[in-house]
């Protein structure tokens, strides 16, 4: 054989030997990625929701976390409150992850170092949210209440306009708010204990069985005084799992889009989960304004890291109001709230849906 020969088979065996050696070296670092992928997801995430037909119901009904977060090996647990004031109690046990809150509640948690991060907007509250008063009981207006009890539960979106709508009319000194949650207002009202209340859906609704709304979030919305229900997550999780809390608000975009091209389908969805009428929870439903993820990263809600948008600014003046009354110790700053209210994470769920 030549010589020339035999260096080309030479050759050839070595290419060929180092072509195995890097395949293999691939394998084992693709193997490795995938096990240290999988190794840094946690074993479990606990949410706290609230039980209203919005876009977390329906994720949750649709089986969007399954799909995201069970189908990868991670226990979801679900824990409901019937307000804010109980899950930020979870929270600063550190006994759930996430929590549904009204956004009272989650300045609450700020303004008490609960260390958690605002990242969405699950609905801006409107019309789901009333004062009602009882039939027969001869209150036409906000100034007929002056004497009368009034039942709210406190820290609550429903406490704070309660209090602005009695602050305009002149009468905060004149009547007794009662802090109650919303399976106790039903009894109160039944019982003929109190003739009004300001709570929300689905308790509005068996309040309204025999009364009527005197106004509204709505109405007091158009004045300026924005309130909404919103999500936080421990700043803890979110350091360490930022893809989860970005997966986490890609099934609620996914579930608002089913709303927002299927109202009725989405109430249908809402109400067997919830065990409420389809009429009755798209009424509901109706009653707030859903934004989506690029609605959220305009200048009225979150904006941008370097510029907020309006939405900070709504919950420095809630804080401040919220201050006055004595409801926190202390308001925090206009810069703590722009940290605070987090576009990173509606961002990342925005740019994943964009690479895939």
């Amino acid at each position: 054989m030549k010589k020339s020969s035999l260096k080309k088979i030479l050759l050839i065996f070595l290419i060929s030997a180092l072509a195995l050696t890097l395949t293999a070296c691939g394998n084992d670092q693709a193997q490795n990625e995938n096990t240290v992928s999988q190794e840094s997801l946690p074993e479990e995430i606990n949410f706290g929701i609230l039980r209203v037909p919005n876009d977390e119901t329906i994720a949750i009904a649709e089986g969007f976390f399954d799909e995201y977060f069970t189908n990868r090996g991670i226990e979801v647990n679900t824990r409901v409150f019937d307000s804010g004031v109980e899950a930020n109690q979870a929270l600063a046990s550190g006994s759930i992850d996430f929590a549904t809150m009204g956004n009272t509640n989650a300045i609450t948690a700020l303004a008490r170092d609960l260390n958690v991060e605002l990242i969405w907007i699950h609905e801006v509250l409107g019309e789901n949210e009333a004062l009602a008063i009882k039939d027969g009981s001869g209150i036409e207006e906000v100034t007929d209440l002056v004497g009368e009890r009034i039942a709210v539960p406190f820290a609550s979106t429903a406490h704070y306009i309660l209090l602005n709508v009695l602050k305009e009319a002149e009468i905060e000194e004149d009547v007794q708010l009662l802090d109650m949650q919303t399976a106790e207002i039903v009894a109160a009202w039944e019982r003929g204990d109190i003739q009004a209340a300001y709570t929300w859906q689905p308790t509005l609704a068996q309040l309204l069985k025999s009364g009527s709304t005197l106004t509204d979030s709505k109405k007091m919305a158009d004045k300026g005084y924005i309130t909404a229900n919103v999500e936080v997550v421990r700043s803890d999780f979110a350091e360490e799992y930022p893809q989860l809390v970005a997966d986490f608000i890609s099934t609620l975009s996914e579930a608002g889009d089913i709303y927002r091209n299927n109202p009725e389908r989405a109430a249908e969805i809402a109400g067997n989960e919830l065990g409420l009428e389809a009429e009755v929870a798209l009424h509901q439903m109706r009653g707030t304004t859903w934004k989506t993820r690029e609605e959220l990263l305009n200048e009225d809600f979150f904006g941008t890291v370097d510029d907020p948008g309006n939405f900070a600014q709504v919950m420095k003046d809630t804080s401040d109001f919220l201050q006055a009354q004595d409801s926190i110790e202390e308001s925090p700053s206009q810069e703590t709230f722009n940290e605070y209210v987090n576009p990173e994470y509606i961002k990342m769920s925005l740019e994943n849906d964009q690479n895939n």
